[in-house]
């Protein structure tokens, strides 16, 4: 979300009047069903009208609103996300994130969804153990499937890598071919779910951070899941998708 945060910051000095905020975003009430980035969008838009930012005019820097706000870098990414998503803000790259908009009227984008953390810790509990089940009860067809689905990764890759939707598809089969590899319906739906569960603000996150060396090394991590499947090794298939997810939970929060 903040490229090459050095350079934006040196152009655009700190907001004199930004101090921390005391109040970590849990101390106070929570709207029934609000998630914590949708309660840090709008502590986003309440500073950006306390500190008079009109429309045009760049917003404090990912760090300066983190610390300001008292919150994770990973969250405030998110909230931003949806702002972004909502037309209220636009985010540039090696710049920062600008106001749009006036924002008197302006409220952040509902999502009913998790958050794309909350999906990633869901996934973290659940798919290393469908990786591990798989090495041990697949059937060769089964085991095939999977292989081919890295394969059909590794094409898209190769002959459209501008092809999001592509890539998010086959994705998605891989993920969902392991885990009905394991041959328990109940937990391949509950996977299913998860994925249904990624709503608009996922894809919009995770484009911020697609570039062909993170692509080549989901590759690389769905080829290891494969191969430990195949050979039958629980072990190694176990730690092959908990690399992967915490990997890609890394690159989702990183500064």
């Amino acid at each position: 979300m903040e490229t090459n945060s050095s350079i934006a910051t040196a152009r655009h000095p700190a907001h004199p009047a930004l101090v921390p905020d005391p109040c970590a975003i849990d101390a106070g009430p929570r709207k029934a069903g609000q998630r914590p980035y949708q309660q840090v969008a709008q502590r986003v838009i309440d500073l950006a009208l306390q500190l008079a930012i009109g429309a045009g005019q760049r917003l404090p820097s990912e760090r300066e609103l983190a610390t300001a706000l008292g919150v994770s870098r990973a969250t405030l990414r998110q909230a931003l996300t949806s702002l972004e998503m909502g037309g209220i803000v636009e985010v540039r790259s090696c710049s920062g994130v600008y106001l749009c908009a006036a924002l008197q009227s302006a409220l952040p984008v509902p999502q009913d969804v998790p958050g794309p953390f909350e999906l990633l810790s869901a996934r973290r509990l659940l798919e290393p153990e469908l990786a591990a089940m798989a090495a041990r009860v697949a059937t060769d067809s089964s085991i095939d499937a999977i292989l081919a689905a890295a394969d059909e990764m590794e094409r898209l890759q190769r002959e459209a890598p501008d092809d999001t939707a592509g890539g998010e598809l086959a994705d998605r089969h891989f993920h969902l071919t392991l885990a009905r590899a394991t041959g328990n319906g109940a937990l391949a739906g509950m996977l299913e779910h998860l994925w249904g569960q990624r709503g608009g603000l996922w894809p919009t996150l995770a484009q911020l951070f697609q570039t062909a060396e993170l692509r080549q090394e989901t590759l690389a991590d769905y080829r290891r899941i494969g191969c430990a499947v195949a050979v039958r090794d629980p072990a190694a298939a176990r730690s092959a998708m908990r690399a992967h997810l915490e990997r890609y939970t890394r690159t989702l929060s990183r500064k």
